[in-house]
């Protein structure tokens, strides 16, 4: 358990190599504590697979690169707190904005604020060193995030109803989400 009074310390990574020992196996821990909690974080159906999971995490610290996509952890004590990504197509045609991905945060940290900082972190990093002008994200509806991402600056812009099927008797609306002033 994590002290009330622990700060968080954010950090960002743009390259493979920049990753410290552990930091990838505490991603994967992270996210299936995160998904096998119900979490909407990339994996909707629990008890996630965890090489599943570490092919994914796999995917986004081989794909990170400091033009198109940054991971950006949060950490108390030492220890992963949450993380996000935060990514770019580098296409001219939509070079100018940015997406935000697996925002999460581990169960015993929750309500601590570590959550927002990360999303705050990340419009940081996406003004000023991506030079992006609005960031997009998509979220799962009924679950509190468009609330969450609202207190933060960031406005519903559509959803499509029922797009998620977690179980036969549980569509989720998919709802997307713009954060045009950063």
């Amino acid at each position: 358990m994590i002290a009330k009074d622990d700060a968080p310390l954010f950090t960002q990574f743009t390259t493979p190599e920049s990753l410290p020992d552990g930091l990838a196996a505490a991603l994967v821990d992270c996210w299936i504590e995160v998904s096998d909690a119900g979490g909407a974080a990339g994996f909707p159906f629990p008890p996630v697979d965890p090489a599943e999971v570490s092919a994914a995490v796999d995917r986004i610290v081989t794909g990170l690169d400091p033009a198109s996509s940054r991971l950006v952890v949060a950490t108390v004590d030492g220890a992963l707190a949450g993380w996000l990504c935060l990514r770019r197509d580098t296409h001219p045609l939509v070079a100018h904005w940015g997406t935000l991905h697996h925002v999460q945060t581990r169960l015993g940290v929750r309500g601590r604020g570590i959550g927002a900082g990360l999303v705050r972190r990340a419009r940081a990093i996406a003004r000023e060193e991506m030079d992006l002008e609005q960031l997009r994200l998509a979220a799962r509806g009924g679950v509190g995030l468009e609330e969450f991402y609202g207190r933060l600056g960031w406005r519903e812009i559509g959803r499509w109803p029922g797009a998620l099927r977690l179980a036969a008797d549980d569509d989720r609306d998919e709802i997307l989400m713009v954060l045009t002033s950063l």
